[in-house]
């Protein structure tokens, strides 16, 4: 579970006056640990890149999350291992940066001119019933 953020970094420009011609979002994860209290550290970059060479956006963070002793464990070592986390929680990692990113990218591009990184959730269909 998703308990916590920091944002340790934000960083942006606006090159030209052009219109933009498309948006990339690009998520890093750069660093998975436990911290003393027990809870998981997920450092990331969140990347908004503008076409046409318009501008970027760039927001590093850190994501906390309290997680039971053996998904922790999972995380940790499937980290150490392939610098990746389970598949079963990237879902979760990727959809709290992609809300932090999208929310408070929109404010930094609101004072560079910029459009808001919005990125539209996932849509997933339920089985009929």
């Amino acid at each position: 579970m998703i308990v916590g953020e920091r944002i340790m970094e934000v960083t942006g420009n606006k090159k030209s006056m052009e219109n933009i011609s498309g948006l990339n979002i690009n998520i890093t994860l750069e660093d998975v640990q436990q911290a003393k209290d027990g809870n998981l550290e997920l450092t990331y970059i969140y990347m908004a890149t503008y076409e046409k060479d318009v501008g970027n956006l760039k927001i590093k963070g850190v994501i906390l999350a309290k997680e039971d002793d053996k998904l922790t464990k999972e995380i940790i070592d499937a980290w150490k291992k392939n610098k990746r986390v389970v598949d079963s929680y990237a879902e979760t990692v990727l959809g709290a940066v992609n809300y932090s990113g999208s929310a408070n990218g929109t404010l930094v591009a609101r004072v560079l001119g910029l459009t808001a990184p919005l990125i539209p959730p996932r849509i997933q269909m339920s089985p009929k019933k």
